[in-house]
């Protein structure tokens, strides 16, 4: 990593934001779009979260020279840039550049990292944080890294990024695009933008999103495959009881009900659907998993006033008595406790929110209970309910009702498994279609 202390903050390039083509009012936007990150990014010192790898993220560290950079924003997609980096498989030697938002992404990218660079001689990677969208930052970014092809992980389309590999003639690449009805009337108050901003290629996830591209960008370019996701499935959820972290704190013979995933939305249902089970099943243990952790406190009030016996995950050093609840307040366990679970709920589903991903608990052997809302993940397909892998409740009373059916008599872990490995079998191939287009890319650049 290459270090640049001398330069300040605001000083970030030299380099015009546009060039003379550029029509007026985009150029006028891109200033006032600047001005904005020029304000913002001393305050955005002062958060936690970001302080994580703040030097990369204002370019005093600069990432060292690739052909390709592929741009992951957090844990999902981190997962997804290390399934296309084990199969990539270039015509020549590269050097590619691996980035995040988050700490647990960039810790997720250095296992991909280490892995792919002991199967792969054609592969030098590094990893960092991604730069801030401040658009001299970007353009000084991309001008330091070289790449000839720029990878985007799903749904990530930033402004100064984009320009800046346009204005620097580098091959823009989104794949697994998400993009749904309502973020599409979003990016059309602009649409002239969008259109000046378009990337070379576009692999959506299913052909709604892959329409929603269309709209946007223009239809050239832009075509469905599968979800890499389905790729993964099978690469993870397989580990012995023997060798799960967790195990030592649930009983042998207890019944595990996970409610993973739980958003601030549905909140009150679920505090209805713990006094459900509850009530008809004291000797169950829930673990209880909010998607994110500044819900914690809430649901201490919420547990305090249940005056149901619980404990923090954090605080559980021991096996937990029956009939017990820990609220999960620590990072990157859920998968564990899904590999372990009976039954399980996987949330964002009882608000009309989109859902959480179902897929990990069925890849544990799980079939897992949802709610009715789950449109962000209709690209998996409605025949996985209909074959009865997903279990679809219309509200929280059906949905403890189907936990309690699943705790005490859950379907066969093994079967379970290998139905979704089956299904997901018929819908692979999303990696080997990217990894195709990305050396398509890299060829091109090779030859302009």
């Amino acid at each position: 990593m290459k270090r640049d202390k001398q330069i300040p903050t605001q000083s970030f390039s030299a380099r015009p934001l546009a060039d003379a083509r550029t029509p007026l009012s985009i150029q006028i936007a891109f200033r006032v779009y600047q001005l904005a990150w020029s304000l913002a990014i001393p305050f955005l010192r002062r958060n936690h979260r970001l302080q994580h790898g703040f030097d990369q993220r204002i370019l005093r560290e600069i990432p060292a020279a690739a052909d390709l950079w592929i741009q992951a924003a957090s844990a999902g997609e981190a997962f997804l840039a290390w399934e296309i980096i084990r199969k990539l498989d270039p015509a020549k030697p590269i050097r590619v550049l691996l980035t995040t938002y988050t700490s647990q992404g960039l810790e997720i990218l250095e296992k991909a990292r280490k892995e792919a660079m002991l199967q792969s001689s054609r592969l030098t990677i590094d990893t960092a944080y991604f730069p801030f969208d401040h658009p001299a930052l970007m353009i000084r970014a991309v001008a330091a890294i070289r790449p000839k092809v720029m990878l985007l992980l799903e749904s990530e389309l930033w402004p100064g990024l984009l320009q800046a590999c346009k204005q620097q003639r580098v091959k823009i690449l989104v794949a697994n695009g998400r993009m749904t009805a309502k973020s599409l009337s979003k990016y059309l108050f602009w649409p002239s933008l969008w259109r000046y901003l378009r990337p070379d290629r576009i692999l959506a996830i299913s052909s709604d999103d892959a329409s929603h591209f269309a709209t946007l960008f223009g239809r050239e370019g832009v075509e469905a495959v599968p979800n890499i996701k389905f790729d993964r499935i099978g690469n993870e959820g397989g580990s012995t009881i023997a060798d799960n972290p967790l195990a030592r704190l649930f009983p042998a013979d207890s019944r595990l009900v996970v409610l993973g995933s739980i958003r601030q939305e549905e909140e009150a249902d679920i505090s209805k659907l713990i006094c459900a089970i509850r009530e008809k099943n004291r000797q169950v243990i829930i673990a209880l998993f909010p998607r994110h952790m500044h819900r914690i406190d809430k649901w201490k009030k919420t547990l305090e006033e249940l005056r149901y016996p619980w404990q923090l995950r954090s605080r559980a050093t021991d096996a937990v008595g029956h009939g017990s609840l820990i609220l999960w307040d620590t990072m990157g366990e859920m998968l564990f406790a899904y590999q372990l679970a009976d039954a399980a709920f996987v949330g964002g589903s009882l608000a009309p929110l989109g859902g959480q991903n179902f897929l990990e608990p069925l890849t544990c052997g799980v079939k897992p209970v949802i709610g009715p809302h789950w449109s962000d993940f209709f690209w998996i397909g409605q025949e996985i309910i209909d074959q009865g892998l997903v279990l679809q409740a219309k509200n929280w009373q059906e949905a403890a009702e189907l936990l309690l059916q699943n705790a005490s008599n859950p379907p066969p872990r093994e079967q379970t498994r290998q139905e979704i490995l089956t299904y997901a079998a018929s819908h692979c191939g999303g990696t080997a279609q990217t990894c195709t287009t990305i050396n398509t890319l890299l060829s091109a650049a090779n030859n302009q």
